[in-house]
């Protein structure tokens, strides 16, 4: 799918980037940390003769402007969610929605449709943010030491200086290795040190974890008891071995009604190991609703 795509609309006096291919009802996929809509690249293609596919750049990622004046505090989750809500809006997102979501994606798209549920059609997702974390221990053993590091003081010097999230935590959650062109273009946004690369440290601050950021933890508690008890129609992608959605954690999910489930292969951006996989199954569900 040609990155070419990219349309642009204004957003709360900055430029917000999306993708749109397609057209009738919206199907909206929604990246997470630290990727943009090129994470869907694989996986649109698949259902770009079904619907309306939008895939934007979060605030401050992908294509998308940075933010005035960023500093710690900058590219909260709430902020986020301002930005994106007001675009889709600004869309005509608004009946028949299919939610495609991913890590933090997952976060804004459930709460979306916890606030829009008359609006929702269906929700695929995948290595998701689906309940607060109860502890540390819920979290990946590899990636514990270093989630930990960017929630310290030792945060900054690990991102806007080192930009580990997008050079160690990206390739290191792939089973592939990404090619050079495909890397770069998940770097081409965070290439120059400091603020740049603010929202890839922000986005592990805001995990709900162990009870904080308390506002997080309400924030996902909410979305959670909706979609437990919710008869939207869901696609949950397990992915082997999985990254964060496993465990209890994926217990919990599967709890949820009116919901089919697929494994594909791949740790935790699974988009870049099986997205055929991912778009075969997409396609299949969706033609179902």
């Amino acid at each position: 799918m040609s990155e070419t795509a990219k349309q642009f609309s204004e957003v709360r006096g900055r430029r917000m980037a999306h993708v749109e291919v397609g057209e009738g009802d919206p199907i909206v996929f929604l990246h997470g940390n630290p990727t943009s809509s090129y994470l869907w690249r694989n996986v649109i293609p698949h259902v770009a003769d079904a619907g309306r596919c939008i895939a934007p750049d979060l605030i401050g990622q992908g294509d998308s402007d940075k933010l005035d004046d960023s500093g710690p505090g900058s590219y909260r989750y709430v902020e986020h969610r301002d930005y994106l809500f007001d675009l889709l809006e600004q869309l005509g997102v608004d009946e028949n929605v299919t939610l495609v979501v991913h890590d933090w994606g997952s976060a804004l798209g459930f709460d979306w449709a916890r606030q829009h549920p008359d609006a929702v059609k269906g929700i695929c997702y995948m290595e998701a943010i689906v309940q607060p974390i109860a502890s540390w221990d819920e979290w990946p053993e590899n990636a514990r030491g270093i989630f930990q590091g960017f929630r310290s003081e030792a945060g900054e010097g690990l991102v806007l200086e080192k930009n580990f999230f997008v050079e160690g935590v990206l390739p290191g959650a792939i089973v592939r290795n990404l090619t050079v062109e495909e890397h770069d273009e998940y770097r081409r946004p965070f290439v120059e040190p400091g603020e740049s690369r603010r929202p890839t440290l922000t986005w592990p601050r805001e995990i709900p974890i162990e009870g904080e950021p308390a506002d997080m933890v309400a924030i996902v508690a909410d979305y959670a008891e909706f979609l437990a008890g919710s008869p939207i129609p869901k696609l949950f992608v397990n992915a082997d071995p999985g990254a964060i959605l496993t465990g209890a954690q994926r217990e919990f999910c599967r709890t949820w009604p009116n919901q089919v489930e697929v494994t594909v292969a791949g740790a935790h951006f699974i988009q870049e190991d099986s997205p055929d996989e991912i778009g075969a199954a997409l396609a299949d569900w969706y033609a179902g609703l």
